[in-house]
Parts: structure tokens; C-alpha cells; sequence
């Protein structure tokens, strides 16, 4: 059980003062030294069991009074949150020394103190919520999966644990057995009409409610909003203190969201055995679960290396030619920028990932080699309309690992030589001479090219809004809050 030293500190102190009891006469009590005691009332020393135990005989309440959630009194409640200020990430990066919190400081001095900090911190986040950070946070995050095999052995025992307790083991997830887990998460959902324009979901802890809308687009999956929410809450996220971490969130609960909708051991003795015929495909995955071609080419990459020792590359692209989503530990080279940021550059022309747009027959799937530069990839792309736009998904490996895929006998070969801008993205001279200094072309640029992320600790999301609907919809006597999720 994990204990807030600095509540449980205050709650000492404050069950102390009211009881007319020194730190002496507590000391003396309870057969500790009055330094002890004090260490332990400022949060400095954690509290033995045994220790515990006799404050509450001597307080006459229980020891679960003691660890009680109940809120502090005002000033005990200042005092922990200056407590924790102080000995925070901006203090410490600022050099300040601690100010004693004595009771000559005034509730009002504390309060300035207090909305000094939290200035700070609004700036200090405002500041790192910059495009250039999130391309450093995109990069270091893509770093970290590789070097795990995009594999999450914590998170694939987790969902397997989740399943098994609705009794789901594997094939297509229905969307009653995803309201079947909520349920069994002690939360309920709830289909409304209002949800705030800047979500997709939101949950009321109090409550236990799940909020998903009820008009969705043709194209969304309604059992992916509700894992993914329930993804959320299982793995017990909390509000990310910065961008990195908003990063590291969004990539468990996919992935957690796909272990549900495809499981482990039903997707790998599926795969293994396309293997063996030499019939690898992401479309089996997708047929086999029911699910969209992108989750399907996410989830073959997550058990791809670690169950069949197949290293791969993903790409997901915009029509226009530019990443949206992309991951390799195949040593494929991505198009990246000083930072090393793959996310907004612009694929080769030669890659399938283009290709696959001027292909008219859009139902079947597309497949080509490409000699790169690091030497020949073969790739499977498909072609997926999105509220957002028109993406190419592509699932790409190195020419040894070729001959466990269908598709492989393709004859569609290409040659890329980008970066080298001869490839394809310089024009060649004819066309050079015929409209260098001829045309004006009117750009289509995102309307984020010039803006910072946006802030706040769910980027894009309007906090006022989000709570105002909870008030609309909070029922009238709030029940007791759902059991914590177990790990």
C-alpha cells in the first residue's frame, strides 16, 4: 500500500494540536524522541507500522482514520502542497532553499507563494509545449521502442489477465465483451450526444462512468474509443507533466487497446503458422479479428520480431507524401530533420508508400521492392480513408526476410536513391527550364505550422468544456469510487 507521507504527516499533527498534546507529551507517549515525531509530522520519515498503530490507540481512532483520503484542514492542506512545491522540479532547477513553514507564516503568504509556483509552472510548460520539443520527445520515444522490438511484455500480461476475466480468449472482441470489461472494472458507459468537441472519450473517476459519443464517423471503430479509455484507466494514467510523457501514454494505450482487439497467443500461433507456409499477411490479422488494416499492421508489429525474428519497418502517410506515424528496427533510413524527426518529412516517391496512391485497384493488396541506399526493403502498403484525410499503411522488411510474406513474388521493383535530391525531389532539367520563374504556387500549410503545441496536460484538449459536461451529466448522489485497477 503505498502511503502519502506528507497527508498522513499533517494528519498526525493536526490530531495532535487538537488534543492539546506537545511533541513531548506525543514523544514521550508513544516512546519516541520529540525530533521523531516532528520528522514524521513534516513528512521527513516514514511511519513504521507498529508506530502507526500506537498514534491511533493514543488518538483513539483507526488506524484507516489515519490514511484516510478525507481532506486536510485549509492550512494542512497549504502547507503539503508548499511542501511539495518546494521540493519540486522548478525549485530545484531555480536553486531555492526550502522556506521553513512555521506557523508565523500566514495562510495568505503561503497562498502568494503557492500561485507564484503554479505561474512558474504554467510558463515552464508553455515553454516546452514547442513543436521542437515534441520532435525531441517523438524521437527519443521511437528510440525506446526499437530498442525493445515495439514488444511490451508487461502490457501483453495485462491484457491477457483482462481477457481471461471476462472469459474472451481469442478471435473478433465484440463490443459487449468491451462493455463486459468495463463492467468488470466497475465502470459504466455511457452513450451521449454533448461530448466535448476536443475529446474522444472522457471518464468520470468519481463516478465511474465512461462517457463515449453517441454519433460517431462511419469509418471509427466504437470498441476502440471504449478500450482505449478503459486502456487508460487500467494502466493508471494520470494527468502526463509533460509532453513526453502525453507521448508515452498514447503508445500503452494503443498498444494496450490492440492486445485486447487482437491477443497475443491466438495473433503469434497465427502468425507462426503463415510462416511456415511462407504466407505471412496483415490482412490475416485483420480478417481474423475484425479489426482495421492499421491496427491489424500496428499489432504485426509488435509480435512480429519477438515471436518470428522478423525485424520490420511501419509507415503511416498522408496523400501528399508526409509521415504521420512511423517505426523501424530494421535499419530502413527514414527521411528525419536536424533533430532527428521523422514525423512531417517527406517520403521518397519511389517508396510503396507513394506508389500505392496510383494504384487504381484499391482492394487488393499492394506490394513492391525497393533498392534503397541501405540496400533492398520489400513492403506491403494498403490505402485507408480516415475522417483526417487519405493515409497509405505500410508494413515493410529487409529483402533475407522477404520470403516469409505473400506477395513476395511480386514483380514491382523500384529504385530510390533519397536523400539525393536527384531522386525525386528536385525537377529535372527540361522541366526546370520550361517553369523555373514561372509559377506561383499557392501552399496548403497546416494550420499548426506557426503555432506552439498546444497546452495545458492533455494537449488540444479544453479543460472548461470537459468540465462543464461532467456537471451536466454527474448523477445526483455520487456512489461510493470504483476498486483501484489491479497490475
Amino acid at each position: 500500500m503505498d502511503i502519502d507521507v506528507l497527508t498522513l504527516g499533517r494528519r498526525i499533527r493536526s490530531i495532535r494540536q487538537e488534543r492539546g498534546l506537545t511533541l513531548e507529551a506525543l514523544g514521550t507517549a508513544i516512546k519516541r524522541a520529540p525530533s521523531q515525531i516532528s520528522a514524521i509530522e513534516t513528512g521527513k520519515r516514514e511511519v513504521r507500522l507498529s508506530e502507526l498503530q500506537a498514534f491511533a490507540r493514543l488518538f483513539g481512532v483507526s488506524v484507516d482514520e489515519l490514511l484516510s483520503d478525507a481532506p486536510l484542514s485549509k492550512r494542512a492542506s497549504l502547507e503539503v502542497e508548499l511542501e511539495r512545491a518546494q521540493a519540486g522540479r522548478i525549485a530545484l532547477a531555480l536553486g531555492l532553499d526550502p522556506l521553513p513553514i512555521r506557523r508565523s507564516l500566514s495562510d495568505e503568504a503561503i497562498e502568494t507563494i503557492l500561485a507564484l509556483y503554479r505561474e512558474l509552472a504554467r510558463i515552464d510548460s508553455e515553454r516546452a509545449a514547442t513543436p521542437e520539443e515534441a520532435r525531441r520527445a517523438n524521437t527519443e520515444l521511437r528510440r525506446a521502442m526499437r530498442e525493445r522490438d515495439n514488444y511490451y511484455a508487461e502490457l501483453e500480461e495485462q491484457a491477457s489477465a483482462l481477457l481471461t476475466s471476462v472469459g474472451h480468449e481469442d478471435g473478433p472482441l465484440s463490443q459487449r465483451t468491451a462493455a463486459d470489461i468495463a463492467a468488470h472494472l466497475g465502470l459504466t458507459l455511457h452513450y451521449v450526444r454533448d461530448l466535448p468537441v476536443s475529446t474522444r472519450s472522457v471518464v468520470d473517476r468519481r463516478h465511474g462512468r465512461i462517457y463515449v459519443p453517441l454519433a460517431q464517423s462511419p469509418d471509427a471503430d466504437p470498441r476502440s474509443i471504449i478500450l482505449q479509455t478503459i486502456s487508460s484507466y487500467v494502466l493508471g494514467h494520470e494527468a502526463p507533466r509533460d509532453y513526453a510523457e502525453f507521448l508515452l501514454q498514447r503508445v500503452e494505450t494503443n498498444y494496450f487497446t490492440g492486445a485486447l482487439l487482437i491477443p497475443e497467443l491466438g495473433a503469434a500461433k497465427l502468425m507462426g503458422a503463415a510462416q511456415q507456409r511462407r504466407a505471412l499477411s496483415v490482412e490475416d490479422l485483420r480478417d481474423a479479428y475484425g479489426v482495421s488494416y492499421e491496427t491489424a499492421a500496428h499489432r504485426f508489429t509488435n509480435l512480429s520480431t519477438h515471436h518470428l525474428g522478423i525485424p520490420v519497418h511501419f509507415l503511416k502517410v498522408s496523400e501528399s507524401g508526409v509521415i504521420s506515424k512511423a517505426y523501424e528496427n530494421d535499419s530502413v533510413s527514414f527521411p528525419t530533420d536536424a533533430l532527428g524527426a521523422v514525423e512531417g518529412q517527406f517520403v521518397c516517391r519511389q517508396w510503396s508508400a507513394r506508389r500505392v496512391f496510383d494504384v487504381e485497384d484499391r482492394f487488393s493488396p499492394y506490394h513492391q521492392y525497393t533498392d534503397k541506399p541501405v540496400g533492398t526493403y520489400w513492403c506491403t502498403s494498403r490505402i485507408q480513408n480516415t475522417p483526417l484525410g487519405t493515409f497509405s499503411v505500410s508494413v515493410g522488411t529487409a529483402f533475407e526476410h522477404a520470403k516469409w510474406f505473400a506477395g513476395r513474388e511480386t514483380t514491382r521493383r523500384h529504385t530510390s536513391t533519397c536523400p539525393n535530391g536527384d531522386c525525386c525531389r528536385r525537377p529535372s532539367e527540361q522541366l526546370s527550364a520550361r517553369w523555373a520563374g514561372a509559377s506561383f504556387p499557392n501552399a496548403r500549410l497546416h494550420t499548426s505550422l506557426h503555432a506552439a503545441m498546444p497546452t495545458g496536460a492533455f494537449p488540444g484538449v479544453d479543460e472548461v468544456e470537459v468540465y462543464e459536461f461532467l456537471d451536466r451529466h454527474a448523477p445526483a448522489a455520487p456512489p461510493e469510487a470504483p476498486p483501484a485497477p489491479s497490475s
